[in-house]
Formats: structure tokens, sequence, C-alpha cells
């Protein structure tokens, strides 16, 4: 079943794949073949996307893969060694899952919101990420709702973002989803949800849920395009 984030036409969605099992939840993603084939023009079939796939040029977050109804999610680094191309998975306006062009230096992180803080073996501090991870992590001002800085070519933390007023934030939930703007309230205790300004003065109220912070102030820690960031 097409999700309406894939912005697929009608004929497309009829005979449109499921993403396999992976990190990302069905609605928040999109399979692979259908970067390759409806978004990126690079095959027109899927006998074409197989055979693209079987060279084994193509990466998600610095992983090779060769499935092609692989899950792929939002902030997910996709890297084409052939053509030397780098994009990341974001929203538009309007909700609607895109590709947006990113530097070599660019692609080689990503950000994760930070979903539970538990304890493994012997009291090791462990974080579970949006994007399926599990990571050691020491420091103790991280909380549930920040989001951590990810090295994709070793998988550590180099940094992490409160959520906390003031904070950059995406949208990636709910009727807003692919807004940006500053949260501007404390959450308080027995609430769900939280307001955001975006940058033309909009204000609007969004569940905690849907909320992930990718910077301080109104400094992104990621390119974005034009249309959602001034």
């Amino acid at each position: 079943m097409p999700q309406k984030n894939w912005s697929l036409d009608k004929l497309g969605g009829i005979w449109a794949p499921n993403s396999s099992k992976g990190p990302h939840k069905k609605f928040s993603s999109i399979p692979l073949s259908l970067i390759i084939k409806n978004k990126l023009k690079y095959a027109l079939n899927s006998r074409e996307v197989s055979q693209i796939l079987s060279l084994k040029t193509i990466r998600i977050d610095h992983k090779q893969r060769t499935d092609k109804n692989f899950s792929v999610g939002i902030m997910d680094v996709l890297t084409i060694d052939k053509t030397k191309e780098n994009f990341r998975i974001l929203y538009d306006r309007i909700g609607k899952l895109t590709l947006h062009r990113i530097s070599d230096e660019e692609s080689n992180f990503k950000i994760s919101k930070v979903l539970h803080i538990s304890t493994g073996k012997k009291g090791v501090p462990l974080i579970v990420t949006q994007d399926g991870r599990t990571i050691i992590y020491p420091e103790t001002n991280v909380k549930t709702n920040d989001s951590v800085l990810l090295n994709l070519a070793n998988g550590k933390i180099i940094d992490y973002l409160k959520f906390c007023p003031g904070s950059l934030c995406l949208i990636i939930g709910g009727s807003n989803k692919g807004k940006t703007g500053i949260i501007i309230n404390e959450f308080k205790g027995g609430s769900n949800s939280i307001m955001v300004k975006d940058f033309y003065g909009y204000e609007f109220e969004t569940k905690i849920n849907n909320i992930l912070v990718i910077g301080k102030g109104y400094k992104s820690f990621i390119s974005l395009p034009k249309i959602l960031h001034k």
C-alpha cells in the first residue's frame, strides 16, 4: 500500500512495492527502489533497479544496500558512488519525502532523535535513536527528545542538541510535517504538545513526538532546502 508522502502518480501508486522491514516505520519511509526509479529517474522498471543495485554502488548511511525495497527514512544519507552524488532524505513543506543534495563532507553525519534512555549490563548507559540504533553514551545531559549528531563512519556521537526553547526543529509528523521553526515554550508535565514559531512568524502547536531538533538557535547543523529555511 503506497504512502501519501511518496508523491506517486495514480498508476505508480497501484504497483508500488512495500518497504522491507528496517529501522524506519512504513509511514515515514520509502522503498529504495522508488527513490532510484521515481525520484532520481535512474531506472525505468524494477529489473533496471535490481541491475543498478547489483553494482553495489549505492549506500545508505555509509552501508551498501542491495535490497531494492530497503526502507529509507528521514535524515538518512543516500550515496551513489558511481555518480559521486549525496542526498539527505527530508520532508518538503507539504510533508512529502524529498531528496536534498548535500556535499561529501555533510554526507559523513546525520541527526537522529533520542527515543529512549536505558542502562545496559554493568550500568552502561544506552540511548536508542529514531533510526533504530542503540548507542553507548555516557553523557548524562542527553535526555529523551534531544537529538544526537552521528558520525556515519564509526557510528559514534559527535554532539547533541537539546530539546528546549530556542532550539531549531523540523516537524516530522502531524498536519505541520515538513515545516521548520523555533521551539518557543517549555514542555510542561502532563502535556504532550508544544508551541513552535516558523520563519514566517506563524505560531502553531504540535505534539512533542513530531519534533526533531536540528540546530541551536537559528543555526541548523544540516543544510536545508531554501524553501524550508530563510
